[in-house]
């Protein structure tokens, strides 16, 4: 027989479920907040509380009262789903598919958890586990957009394209984004369609914005990226000092440190805030701004510059020409452009590659410089940085405006 107290805990409780089930989450978190105060330890009550600081977004508050709860209870699936996705949500990735392991051993029903293992296998670079976690995913639920898009990534990866082109299909036909998915298509499709004219801003906002805390560290380290050095290299020799640099696609500052003792100011630009910010910690940059490019440079003062750098950055522009009538309005004549890009494997003058990455053939960017005002001072023809052990080859432009 219940206790007065333990009645009333009890009362409380299933008041906060019914404001669960309603989506209040704030009154059902003051309910099994007062249980939890009247009868403190019940695996029901532990559970419901870290459940909804996890729908809150308070997964740091979750974490220890779910592990308490599902240490008490070990058949409690939602505790254990809702300890993985707070995990997940921290980062912490192997906890976080640990978690998930349990729940899904106890109701393999959840879509949502299937998806949430594979994009945890995925963060662990476990990708043989994760393409099976997204096709039990999309076996339950075959209108699920999401894991169509990242199974097809993964085809991508792999080398499987045709596979990889028909899950990014099966996405837009759930819902996708079809501006993001289409580019996708285009790259994993080769020549069978026209790619299109520049990377989508989400996908390179949201690229390095992810990128940013280990993209240097990565880049030189992991990819033997040697591109601004090699690049800017010959123009720091000159002994030329730079009165106003433009860093386009400027990342974390890779080449505004080398070329900070030759110049006056530097002016950096990218769309990702998350790069900017390891790039403002370098101390380099007189001015740090978040834009499109092509639209910073369209603002700018005609003349006002003498070096604009672009180091690996048209492998996200795609077709150039924009880009081209925009540097050479913002440089002052005999002024610099000094850019990198990838080599096609096509011979065509464009190609967007299975990487996602836009190849431009040296001939063309020749004849597009030429034509907006831009005599070819330099061109060297070197491997960007190495992939899987391989280098990728790429073409180094000096451009000077006449």
């Amino acid at each position: 027989m219940l206790t007065p107290q333990q009645a009333q805990s009890r009362d409380i409780f299933f008041e906060g479920v019914r404001h669960f089930e309603s989506g209040r989450l704030d009154d059902a978190l003051a309910c099994f907040e007062r249980c939890h105060a009247l009868t403190p330890g019940r695996p029901s009550v532990l559970g419901n509380l870290g459940i909804t600081l996890h729908r809150l977004g308070r997964a740091r508050e979750a974490v220890p009262l779910l592990q308490r709860a599902t240490a008490a209870e070990p058949t409690f699936p939602d505790a254990w789903a809702a300890l993985g996705l707070a995990h997940e949500a921290l980062g912490e990735w192997a906890r976080a598919a640990q978690a998930l392991q349990r729940a899904l051993a106890l109701s393999e029903t959840s879509p949502a958890l299937w998806f949430a293992l594979g994009q945890c296998a995925m963060r662990l670079g476990k990708t043989a586990d994760a393409l099976p976690a997204f096709d039990r995913a999309l076996a339950l639920d075959p209108a699920f957009a999401d894991a169509w898009s990242q199974r097809g990534g993964l085809l991508r990866d792999a080398g499987r394209l045709d596979e990889a082109a028909h899950s990014f299909e099966r996405a837009i036909a759930a819902g996708a984004d079809r501006e993001l998915h289409a580019y996708y298509l285009a790259a994993v499709r080769g020549g069978h369609a026209a790619p299109p004219a520049t990377a989508p801003r989400r996908y390179v906002q949201r690229l390095f914005d992810d990128y940013a805390a280990e993209f240097a560290q990565h880049l030189v380290d992991g990819l033997d990226y040697r591109a601004p050095n090699v690049l800017l290299q010959p123009l720091i020799d000159s002994g030329r000092r730079w009165r106003r640099v433009i860093d386009l696609g400027c990342g974390t500052g890779l080449c505004g440190r080398l070329l900070a003792p030759t110049s006056d100011a530097i002016d950096g630009v990218d769309l990702s805030a998350a790069m900017l910010e390891q790039a403002r910690k370098l101390g380099v940059y007189r001015e740090l701004v978040q834009a499109d490019i092509v639209e910073h440079l369209a603002a700018a003062a005609p003349g006002s510059a003498d070096l604009v750098v672009a180091a690996d950055v048209l492998i996200y522009v795609g077709e150039p020409t924009a880009l081209f009538e925009a540097v050479a309005r913002v440089l002052q004549r005999g002024g610099v452009f000094a850019l990198t890009v990838e080599a096609p494997t096509n011979g065509q003058d464009l190609q967007l590659l299975p990487s996602l990455r836009y190849a431009h053939a040296a001939a063309g960017v020749r004849r597009l410089a030429e034509r907006v005002g831009f005599a070819v001072e330099s061109l060297l023809n070197a491997p960007i940085r190495h992939e899987q052990g391989r280098p990728v080859a790429g073409h180094y432009f000096t451009l000077r405006r006449t």
